[in-house]
């Protein structure tokens, strides 16, 4: 039997940059291509392999990926300078684990999937009372909790039962939220958000005008930058220090069960894996499946948190932002994962981190708000999205995903129900 002669085989390249390996038709970067063996583009195939959609996609260290990269600079730096002012963290290893996981994530995901702290267990312990014992029995419980629910069929589970319109509602009550934390920089700095507002509007019309990249998020956070160093002067820098074990205690597990873990768990279901995944969907066409996620989550959580790590997780609001202002491959990620280490090593303090002048970050926070916004739109219920909208708003993220859900399967049983048939007159 004669082998069948190797199809003719290109490159081509799609409009968000994945690079796919076509034959005689168009193939999208999801198809499985056949190869009879041989090299392409450097890279070797035995007989019979196929080339998959996560092989196709290059990192790319562009301006525009650069931009991408501080695109959720807005979440993570206030997040974590408040935490380390009220509590007795060390910020530079909540920096430098977040800057090797975003590293990690990037070469592993091939996408700009962020990281950002866990936003329920940051929060209760900005409101004060929390030592790192607690904080590190969170994450340990929590890491455990995602790597287990990764390996096994548990997401299958919980995708196949969460309705799609619970999930965009999600997504809806964190585009009001950030718009929310960004009135609160307003309040605090109004001069320098209407700055960062100028410049990302002057960018959008570039853009679209002039075929210009989106470097708006560089400009804006230079601007920030300067702004504080001309107000507060040039803030003392030093070398990292060792690192320290911490280690919790027997006790410090319940606490941190109850007061932790519990609000935390429903937010990083909803917004860390299932908004995530469904949003990559949205502006990448790529599968990356919720059980991926948490066993990413929990991997980072486990091996950071012992050694002064913060608890982490990803996050659909983050990758609406990186995506916003040009991420569109993992060399973002890259590039984030090395700007924070190098902060962690060099010039991490309260002062310097504080040296951004808050009013663009708040502007920043805006846009990332509208980008998530526009995609929770895509509701197949916007009745149940407005809904879990408001609630994530007025009460919380895991009151509005429980009250959500069960609104969601109510409306399905009222639809299905059959119509009362009157008796005939």
């Amino acid at each position: 039997m004669q082998t069948p002669p190797c199809p003719i085989v290109r490159a081509a390249t799609t409009s968000i940059g994945i690079t796919v390996i076509t034959g005689k038709r168009p193939l999208t970067e999801r198809t499985l291509v056949p190869l009879y063996g041989g090299t392409i583009q450097g890279v070797h195939f035995r007989a019979g392999e196929a080339m998959t959609g996560e092989d196709s996609i290059p990192l790319r260290f562009t301006l525009s990926e650069f931009a991408g990269s501080l695109g959720d600079f807005g979440t993570i730096i206030p997040l974590v300078l408040a935490v380390a002012l009220v509590s007795n963290v060390n910020p530079r290893y909540i920096l430098l684990f977040f800057g090797i996981w975003f590293i990690l994530t990037g070469l592993y995901y091939r996408l700009p999937i962020p990281l950002e702290p866990m936003k329920a267990i940051a929060v209760i312990v900005i409101a004060g009372g929390i030592g790192s014992g607690e904080i590190a029995a969170a994450g340990l419980i929590l890491g455990v909790l995602f790597l287990v629910l990764g390996y096994g069929r548990c997401f299958a589970v919980i995708g196949k039962w969460v309705p799609e319109s619970v999930v965009r509602g999600i997504q809806l009550g964190l585009a009001l939220l950030l718009f929310k934390a960004s009135a609160d920089f307003v309040i605090k700095d109004s001069f320098f958000f209407v700055i960062g507002i100028a410049i990302i509007v002057v960018f959008i019309l570039l853009v679209h005008y002039k075929n210009v990249p989106d470097l708006s998020s560089i400009c804006v956070i230079a601007v920030g930058v300067i702004g504080g160093i001309v107000l507060h002067g040039i803030p003392p820098t030093s070398l990292i220090p060792p690192p320290a074990l911490v280690i919790p205690v027997p006790t410090d597990f319940p606490s941190a069960l109850s007061t932790l873990v519990l609000p935390q768990v429903a937010l990083t279901i909803a917004n860390a894996i299932l908004a995530t995944s469904l949003l990559t969907k949205d502006l990448f066409g790529k599968d990356v499946p919720p059980k991926k996620l948490s066993t990413t989550i929990g991997l980072m959580n486990i091996v950071s948190v012992p050694f002064g790590g913060f608890p982490m997780c990803h996050g659909a609001g983050g990758l609406a932002g990186q995506y916003r202002y040009g991420a569109r491959t993992g060399g973002a990620s890259i590039i984030a994962g090395l700007i924070f280490i190098i902060l962690a090593l060099f010039f991490t303090s309260p002062q310097v981190l504080s040296i951004v002048a808050v009013g663009v970050l708040g502007a920043l926070l805006v846009f990332v708000g509208i980008e998530m916004g526009r995609h929770s739109l895509k509701s197949d219920s916007l009745s149940i999205t407005g809904l879990i909208g408001v609630l994530a708003l007025v009460v919380s993220i895991t009151v509005a995903f429980i009250v959500g859900i069960a609104a969601a399967y109510l409306l399905m049983w009222v639809k299905r129900r059959p119509a009362d048939k009157s008796p005939a007159a």
